[in-house]
């Protein structure tokens, strides 16, 4: 039972966030971009494609309309 109404909170409080316009930043395997991500480290990677991009995301990040209200908290690959 406290499982079920700890779940039910969390998307209860999701649909609120997402009503009020607060939405995430799609980051994992895109891109490393500046204005939404902070590399918070690098890793060495072989393959050609997996350079300059997110390899793992640590936090995420979001959106509130079109601001960046936190930035996603990155690994990206070098």
């Amino acid at each position: 039972a406290l499982k079920s109404g700890i779940d039910l909170i969390y998307v209860k409080f999701s649909e609120f966030l997402k009503q009020n316009g607060i939405k995430e930043i799609e980051s994992l395997n895109s891109s490393f971009n500046v204005d939404l991500h902070e590399a918070v480290a690098k890793v060495p990677t072989e393959e050609e494609d997996k350079k300059g991009k997110v390899d793992d995301l640590v936090q995420k990040g979001y959106y509130l309309q079109d601001k960046v209200v936190r930035f996603s908290k990155v690994v990206v690959g070098e």
